[in-house]
Parts: structure tokens; C-alpha cells; sequence
């Protein structure tokens, strides 16, 4: 029978191991949730760092894609998807941008509105494409292509804000607006915080 200090010992030691564990697994569970958010980081600096002539990117889809140069997205669209609907929109996320349902289309007039990377908690935010994790780094004057039924829209980044989670008046569209296009995404990256929206006009 093993004496009290020796079954202290194996206490100790049993809590230090299952300590460690919990730690690795949260490490790992991090590292998993921010690794696609640090590559298209990483990414991103590196292009900045070694400037090239800039070439036409030609999207992956031509009935309704979405190309943003400087940030190198190049993504289809899937259209008319629910946004209040998280079974419908996550299905959606893992082939592409979801266009909200209800919103208009290039060359339609209102607001045209986008999302990606939008979870319902910390885990699945890895499970989707990471197409618009760069969303912050896209300034006044940058250039958003959409391209419908082949014909390319080319729109200019107008405004960025962060807004609550909650925020659904952005998917409307004000009379007698200029066509604009709403892409938004959760932000922080790989969280469900707030909501970070980049609003650009169809260029004349």
C-alpha cells in the first residue's frame, strides 16, 4: 500500500501531466484557428516586399466571381444565400464568397452585398476559405472587380468600418444610390466579435 507521500507524489505528478496536456491542446487548438489568418499574412507582406508589374488576374469565374488585386483574391460567388441562415451560408463559404439573398447583382443598381469567413465560433472559423481575411488592408481608392454573366464591374473602395455582429442595415440598399458593393467578414480574424465591412462604387 503505497504511503501518503508517496500517493501525493503520484497526485502531483498526474495533475503536471494533465496540466501540460491542457496546455498543448489549447497551443495546438490556437495555432490551428490563426495558422490560415498568419499564411495569407505572411503572404500578403511578402508581395508588398518584392513589388512586380502588376498582371490582369483572370477569375475563377466569370458568371459571378470576385477579384481583388492588391490583395490577390480570386474567388467565386455563390448567389442568393440565406445570411440569417448559418446551416445554408457555412455550406456556401466552403465553395466561395456568399452573396446575400435579396441584394442586388453587377450592373442591378442598390447594394450588391458579400460576405466570407463568417463562423459561429472559434473552431469553425478554420473550417472556411480565408478569401477576405485581408479585408483590413484594402484602403480608400483600391479596386474591387465583379465579374457577372462575363462582363466585368469594376468598383472603387469608398469606406471601411467595423461594426457590432448584429449590424444588418448594411445589407439594404438607399434610394436612388449609386450601385455599391458590401463585402464583410468577422473580425478579429478567426473570431465572431464584430463585423468588418469595406463598401466600394462601380466605377464610372
Amino acid at each position: 500500500m503505497p504511503s501518503g507521500k508517496s500517493a501525493k507524489t503520484q497526485r502531483f505528478n498526474l495533475a503536471t501531466t494533465v496540466g501540460i496536456g491542457c496546455i498543448a491542446l489549447s497551443l495546438t487548438l490556437l495555432f490551428a484557428i490563426f495558422w490560415p489568418v498568419v499564411i495569407e499574412e505572411l503572404g500578403f507582406r511578402a508581395k508588398q516586399m518584392t513589388p512586380s508589374q502588376p498582371k490582369e488576374m483572370i477569375p475563377i469565374d466569370s458568371d459571378f466571381g470576385i477579384v481583388i488585386p492588391k490583395l490577390g483574391a480570386n474567388a467565386k460567388v455563390i448567389p442568393n444565400i440565406d445570411p440569417y441562415n448559418s446551416r445554408v451560408y457555412q455550406v456556401a463559404l466552403t465553395q466561395g464568397v456568399a452573396h446575400a439573398k435579396g441584394t442586388s447583382v453587377p450592373g442591378g443598381g442598390g447594394n450588391i452585398f458579400l460576405f466570407s469567413h463568417s463562423s459561429v465560433n472559434f473552431y469553425e472559423a478554420t473550417r472556411y476559405n480565408s478569401v477576405f481575411y485581408l479585408l483590413t488592408k484594402l484602403e480608400t481608392d483600391d479596386e474591387v472587380d465583379l465579374y457577372y454573366k462575363s462582363q466585368k464591374y469594376p468598383y472603387t473602395v469608398v469606406a471601411k468600418k467595423t461594426v457590432s455582429a448584429n449590424a444588418v442595415e448594411y445589407l439594404k440598399s438607399m434610394p436612388d444610390e449609386q450601385e455599391t458593393v458590401t463585402l464583410m467578414t468577422c473580425w478579429p480574424p478567426g473570431t465572431t466579435y464584430k463585423r468588418l465591412l469595406v463598401i466600394a462604387e462601380r466605377a464610372q
